[in-house]
């Protein structure tokens, strides 16, 4: 594990605190910052049970951020994206991680792995997509876990109700 410079742990301290707003929102407790030319330009974190939509994780929602941005200042989505840092306090998921890597973004530093959907940990993305972004993972690592056992100990709001199947007593 490499060391974080003071500006990373500082920005690694932004994701935190969206990962426990969204863990007060009653989310998966992700929370994540994208940081170009060392400006924090995007923040966001998981909003699946409010948007009701399984594709918005907090990468995702601030890649629509910096979407946003290249369109209202005319910029190339391309070269921006290539200077982005992206903070995450859990490693990006297969999906998270392709989209990452397929925009060439310039670094990905995360709190705790994956291990049940991560993009490096379950299924190595990095080696289909052959990408140009460096990866570095275990920052806060067992705080990150802690918070995403937090929420899985509780109940999930918008989870489907569990289905106890009955044996039929006929056969």
């Amino acid at each position: 594990m490499v060391e974080l410079t003071d500006t990373q742990k500082d920005f690694m301290n932004t994701a935190f605190k969206l990962a426990y707003e969204a863990l007060e929102l009653q989310e998966v407790p992700v929370g994540c910052i994208f940081v170009h030319s060392s400006e924090i330009v995007a923040t966001g974190c998981n909003t699946v049970n409010e948007t009701r939509n399984a594709t918005r994780h907090a990468e995702l929602n601030c890649i629509d951020i910096v979407n946003d941005i290249c369109k209202s200042r005319g910029q190339d989505v391309r070269d921006f994206f290539a200077g982005i840092e992206v903070y995450v306090t859990v490693e990006p998921c297969i999906m998270c991680a392709a989209a990452l890597y397929d925009l060439n973004v310039k670094s990905i530093i995360y709190g705790c792995k994956n291990d049940r959907f991560g993009g490096s940990t379950v299924f190595d993305v990095a080696s289909v997509l052959h990408p140009i972004t460096q990866s570095v993972g275990g920052f806060r690592a067992e705080e990150a876990m802690s918070l995403l056992k937090t929420f899985y100990k509780g109940t999930n709001p918008s989870a489907p109700p569990h289905k106890v199947k009955l044996k039929n007593k006929d056969k």
